[in-house]
């Protein structure tokens, strides 16, 4: 499996067609690793919680991974300061993004 397409610009990767914003590069290598694994965690957490069938468990969970992505950039305020509006989760196609995404010579 290749690794997704990026945006030219850096600001998402494309997966299925779709935007998904990607971390803030401006993170240090430690903070950005200590924020990756308390997803990792949470995300387990999520799974347990789920398995459980523990609502109070899995709402906990869930805030926990939202935390952490806000705090990597991928939710949240975006990370870039040029003005440039959010397109998380938009089709590529059906953004400023789709001449680039055409250009691969992907649907």
């Amino acid at each position: 499996m290749s690794a997704p397409p990026v945006t030219p610009d850096g600001r998402y990767i494309v997966v299925r067609g779709r935007l998904w914003r990607r971390s803030n590069p401006a993170l240090l290598a430690d903070e950005r690793q200590a924020l990756v694994e308390d997803l990792m965690n949470a995300r387990r957490a999520v799974r347990s919680a789920l398995a459980t069938n523990d609502a109070a468990l899995l709402a906990d969970a869930r805030a926990r991974v939202d935390a952490a992505k806000i705090g990597l950039g991928e939710r949240g305020p975006v990370w870039w300061r040029d003005g440039a509006p959010d397109l998380n989760r938009h089709l590529a196609k059906n953004t400023s993004y789709a001449e680039w995404w055409a250009g691969l010579g992907r649907t």
